[in-house]
């Protein structure tokens, strides 16, 4: 049933859907092509887009990465199954500089850092959503497992439906701004099985295409390979100490590393099991300790970005919930600002292997809204 001018379509848009232009980023897989399958469909102006972030998989990528290669061409083939047009846009030298070269860099000083985030921010919510301005389009959609829903100051962003596939950890960085243009028609779904079954209802032959695993231009999830071919030289071997300094190994490179890390150290024959506690990349030191070593409470936070409806630092803190890890749960915390875009995040349960690189995200208590998040920086306090 067509709708009427005055009513709001489905994308929250007070006129028809072919009076609608949605430019929609398409990945290659199963969850964007859904999305542009039903919003052209439902009869929306439908521009499909794909970034090529490296030269077609032959630098750094691997089978079933994302945005290279085959995955082009199934995106493309979407389009022409649909009726739409479907554009690619040669990203590569930005990708490369603005998440690439940073994570290799960040390993390099001792993090861990999360590339999918960066790539979403420096690049899919920045670049990319100001090429869809720059169509006309009235917003941009994409296949995120993650909710826009309207709030009483504006839009809001909410956790997936589907706790498995919920996003949210990797877009946090997402701003306000972004946030008004943005569309994700995915969140509300229960399971990835019903994005397939609409996949399959649409004929698309992406159906039962794998999902993309680890990160796109790492093989196999081998960070350190990726990183000796990026920098090479980084991988000088250097010596294994304790809390106390002394030498109980040597190791292969400080990039083959991470906090918390237990097995391949290469340091058998100690009464107690021993965890990597801090990595030290001027000294090329890898430091262990016990596992108690690992407990944190005390995170600092730099590079906020606030969701809330009130500014961050108009209160001393926040009591809210965060997640350190893409794996792990929501946990209890106190957040003091020190600043518009720094704070002090105090957990009220110790955290193991807190890193350096790794993202801290901010929820509401008690439900599904994401207040925003920062980038965890130097080193974290034990409790």
């Amino acid at each position: 049933m067509a709708l009427d001018r005055t009513s709001p379509n489905s994308l929250g848009f007070a006129k028809p859907p072919r009076d609608t232009r949605v430019v929609v980023a398409m990945s290659g897989g199963v969850d964007s092509s859904v999305v542009a399958a039903m919003l052209a469909e439902e009869g929306y102006d439908v521009v499909g887009v794909t970034l090529q972030l490296y030269d077609h998989g032959a630098a750094l990528a691997k089978k079933g990465a994302c945005c290279a290669g085959q995955d082009i061409h199934d995106a493309r083939r979407v389009a022409e199954a649909m009726g739409f047009p479907h554009y690619v846009l040669d990203y590569e030298n930005m990708f490369r500089e603005a998440v690439i070269d940073e994570f290799a860099d960040a390993y390099l000083a001792g993090a861990t850092p999360v590339p999918c985030i960066r790539c979403n921010e420096r690049v899919k919510f920045k670049d990319l959503l100001g090429t869809a301005r720059d169509l006309d389009a009235d917003c941009m959609a994409t296949g995120h497992y993650i909710q826009r829903k309207m709030g009483a100051q504006g839009p809001e962003l909410h956790c997936a439906a589907d706790a498995n596939r919920d996003q949210s950890y990797f877009l946090f960085s997402t701003t306000p701004e972004q946030l008004d243009f943005l569309r994700f028609p995915l969140g509300h779904l229960a399971s990835k099985a019903e994005t397939r079954a609409l996949a399959a209802k649409y004929g698309l032959s992406v159906a039962d295409k794998p999902d993309s695993q680890d990160i796109c231009f790492v093989p196999n999830g081998d960070y350190a390979a990726v990183i000796e071919k990026l920098r090479p030289g980084a991988a000088d071997p250097g010596e294994i100490v304790d809390l106390e300094g002394n030498v109980l190994g040597t190791h292969r490179g400080v990039i083959h590393y991470t906090i918390g890390q237990r097995r391949g150290l290469g340091i058998g024959g100690l009464d107690d099991p021993l965890y990597v506690v801090k990595l030290d990349p001027e000294t090329r030191r890898v430091i262990v300790g016990p596992k108690e070593e690992l407990a944190t409470r005390l995170v600092p936070v730099r590079e906020i970005n606030w969701l809330g409806d009130a500014h961050f630092d108009a209160r001393d803190e926040w009591h809210v919930n965060v997640r350190i890890r893409s794996t792990r749960p929501p946990k209890p915390a106190v957040v003091r600002p020190l600043s518009a875009t720094e704070a002090e995040v105090e957990l009220l349960d110790p955290e193991e292997g807190v890193s350096p690189g790794q993202a801290c995200v901010l929820y509401a208590p008690g439900g599904s809204r994401i207040l925003g998040g920062g980038w965890i920086w130097r080193g974290a306090a034990r409790s």
